[in-house]
């Protein structure tokens, strides 16, 4: 967790002095929780905020930082104020969080991959065991889509995603989705490349990018305070974008042994253009990917998007 905010525990208000200008400042401070991956993309975007660089209309700011799996987890039970989602969870809590138009992470010509110890083709890997980061991610959906098949008609383990490579090499799974920098060290591994799913949405999509995640806000606030804290957020990205060097030797604290010049690629595969905001062109990949997820009868209803504007 990021130090945001000096703790109070265990200070005790005996004194007359309660009730003074400051006290009464202190506890009108408002906390959001805000969770995200501790991967360098999400530790780049939010720079700004964690260093307490940019202004924050006095709201204060909790983060936690988890894998994206937990985090869809935690926002189908509500729990965060503020979340990192994969797009594919967003279809099953869009009841209680609207989206945000910033904190994308669009796989423009690039994807979530399928990687083995050789190249399979579609027919094969549907015949093959795969080792999967989740089953809310949008990775595991858009395996879906690609295959033709729900989830129930194919074998597939779920692994920690940054044990992916692992699962594979060990035998205990033929292929492995991998997310996250895994698309840039793959062949460090020895492994090939099946499939790139950003690249095939792509071609089927008329160029969209395939959308995997965004940030969303719990609806228990009201529409006033939710654009506020919308611009807040769009804000810290910009600030990234701004003091890139900054930000970047930042993120290097969550790059997993990657070195500078290969996390500043993987921040730029993800924090971008599509991350200070979706537009039109993004908004519409959303739609296509989670309505054809629908008509293939991988998702319970249709969505209809509902952002911060």
């Amino acid at each position: 967790m990021y130090p945001l905010h000096k703790q109070m525990a265990g200070q005790r208000f005996w004194s007359t002095d309660i009730f003074s200008n400051e006290n009464m400042v202190a506890m009108q401070i408002r906390t959001f929780t805000l969770g995200h991956s501790p991967d360098p993309d999400d530790a780049f975007m939010f720079y700004g905020l964690a260093k307490e660089l940019i202004p924050t209309a006095g709201f204060r700011f909790e983060h936690i930082l988890q894998d994206i799996q937990t985090l869809n987890e935690r926002a189908t039970r509500g729990e965060l104020d503020i979340s990192a989602v994969s797009i594919h969870a967003y279809a099953y809590v869009s009841d209680q969080y609207a989206l945000l138009p910033s904190g994308a992470s669009m796989g423009d010509g690039y994807g979530p991959m399928l990687v083995a110890k050789e190249k399979f083709s579609r027919t094969e890997v549907a015949r093959k065991t795969i080792a999967v980061p989740g089953t809310m991610t949008s990775a595991f959906l858009a395996l879906q889509l690609w295959l033709g098949k729900p989830a129930a008609q194919f074998n597939y383990v779920v692994v920690p995603f940054d044990q992916i490579f692992q699962a594979v090499r060990g035998g205990q799974a033929d292929v492995g989705l991998i997310i996250h920098e895994g698309q840039l060290t793959y062949q460090n591994e020895g492994l090939v490349v099946c499939e790139d799913f950003g690249q095939w949405w792509g071609r089927e999509n008329a160029g969209l990018p395939l959308p995997l995640g965004g940030n969303v806000i719990h609806k228990r606030h009201e529409p006033r305070m939710r654009k506020q804290v919308s611009d807040i957020l769009t804000a810290s990205i910009q600030f990234s974008l701004d003091h890139r060097a900054a930000a970047v030797q930042h993120a290097l604290h969550y790059a997993r042994d990657m070195g500078r010049d290969l996390a500043d690629k993987f921040v730029g595969m993800y924090v971008n253009h599509w991350t200070l905001d979706y537009g039109d062109r993004g908004r519409e990949a959303i739609r296509r990917f989670l309505g054809q997820a629908f008509a293939a009868g991988l998702l319970p209803h249709r969505q209809k998007l509902e952002f911060v504007d």
